[in-house]
């Protein structure tokens, strides 16, 4: 059904069903993911929501990867920005009502990682700027932002690692890891508890599963995923807040 294909011109064409295959995969686990949020009981969906974000910034890197360095300044990439920003906005009150956490939503933190892998991509003296500034801000918003200040260097390390593959793999990898280790869960982890070393393994494994998928060629076609999906966010939050007054 599928053949490796490891020319970097293919991995990232115009319409790329490896890339689509990503989109819904990480939308599926976050949906996934946040279905604890009305069943506490099934907190084991912790483990699986652990592909979501790094499959996001996997989809992140190679959309910027397609761009040639230097054309940072487009109308696309605008767009791009803008239309992440808002849907974050328009998140807002469904997010604060289904979520009892204090941290920014997750487009915040992939908003933040967007500007910091256009710097390392075009390495213009504004994109530099733009991404040493979204660095800063994630550094000091480190605490309230999900999956922190390595969460938002994952996507610039996933485009470093598309565009040199090999042991480099590792660096997106390890930032998914450390992004998870924020809580208990790590001691836990020491202690080997099995729950959270398979949510650690899982963060870990994550980037990797995307890059090795992002280089596959596929036979069979795959619903592409297009500017629709920025109403996923908002849009599963609010069904997921209904669901819960219902029951």
């Amino acid at each position: 059904m599928m053949t490796a294909h490891t020319n970097q011109h293919s991995l990232l064409n115009s319409r790329s069903s490896s890339l689509d295959l990503i989109k819904w995969l990480a939308m599926l686990t976050m949906f996934i993911d946040h279905l604890r949020l009305v069943w506490p009981e099934f907190s084991n969906l912790f483990i699986p929501g652990r592909l979501s974000f790094p499959l996001f910034c996997v989809a992140i890197a190679a959309n910027v990867a397609r761009s040639k360095p230097g054309e940072w300044l487009t109308a696309a990439n605008a767009r791009y920005l803008a239309l992440m920003l808002l849907f974050a906005a328009i998140s807002e009150v469904p997010y604060r009502y289904i979520s009892t956490s204090g941290s920014f939503k997750v487009l915040v933190t992939l908003a933040l990682g967007l500007v910091i892998a256009w710097g390392w991509q075009h390495r213009t003296l504004l994109s530099c700027a733009m991404a040493l500034m979204s660095a800063a801000i994630a550094y000091v918003l480190d605490d309230p932002l999900m999956y922190g200040f390595c969460g938002a260097l994952a996507p610039a390390a996933v485009l470093v690692a598309i565009k040199r593959p090999g042991v480099l793999w590792l660096l997106p990898a390890a930032l998914c890891l450390w992004s998870n280790s924020r809580s208990s869960i790590v001691t836990r982890a020491l202690d080997l508890d099995v729950y959270s070393l398979l949510a650690l393994s899982t963060a870990f494994a994550a980037p990797l599963i995307g890059l090795w998928l992002l280089r596959q060629t596929f036979t069979f076609r795959v619903l592409p995923v297009g500017q629709w999906a920025y109403w996923f966010y908002p849009g599963h939050l609010a069904a997921l807040q209904a669901l819960r007054l219902l029951i």
